[in-house]
């Protein structure tokens, strides 16, 4: 099994967090992972994307001009990843930041209203772990319990109060992806 990632969405959205946890995981699972962040002034309000890939296999590349799966958090992303997703590979979105859905008929598109949900919730700084939780539900890439490890790894002990709530998150993507027609 091998499954190529990218994260894409606005600087401050969690995306590069989401995706070394999702690679942080991968590691604790005994697979072999890259994590290729990609930022730089857009980390501060512009497009910030990170590509991730998990595999059973060694991995040859980072690089990549194609991908399993795109999460696009915004429509800057949409419109530069959407073509980039393999035909029979799935796209999933943040319905709060696109204006104009994606349009392709050959691959599974999914909507996460994830900032909608966080908001309600009072939860907006863990979003990115509603993302997580709803790509885990479409494609069980890693456990929930190797991500919660991760985010104990991770998180500055300061934070690890924050770990339930980051579950709850988790859970709760999983239950409010939807597969669009």
């Amino acid at each position: 099994m091998t499954h190529e990632i990218i994260i894409s969405g606005f600087g401050g959205q969690g995306v590069l967090s989401m995706g070394k946890i999702l690679a942080y995981s991968g590691l604790m699972e005994d697979k072999e992972v890259t994590w290729m962040p990609a930022y730089g002034p857009e980390q501060r309000g512009g497009t910030a994307n990170v590509t991730v890939i998990v595999s059973d296999e060694p991995v040859s590349s980072p690089i990549l001009s194609s991908y399993d799966t795109a999460i696009v958090l915004n429509q800057p992303s949409l419109e530069k990843f959407e073509s980039k997703v393999k035909p029979g590979g799935s796209l999933i979105y943040d319905g709060y930041g696109i204006n104009v859905p994606p349009t392709r008929k050959d691959i599974h598109v999914y909507r996460i209203d994830a900032m909608d949900k966080a908001a309600e919730m009072n939860m907006i700084k863990v979003f990115n772990m509603v993302v997580l939780g709803g790509l885990l539900k479409v494609h069980p890439i890693v456990s929930i319990e190797s991500v919660l490890k991760a985010l104990r790894k991770t998180l500055p002990e300061r934070h690890h109060h924050l770990i339930p709530m980051n579950e709850e998150a988790i859970r709760t993507g999983m239950d409010i992806i939807r597969e669009m027609p």
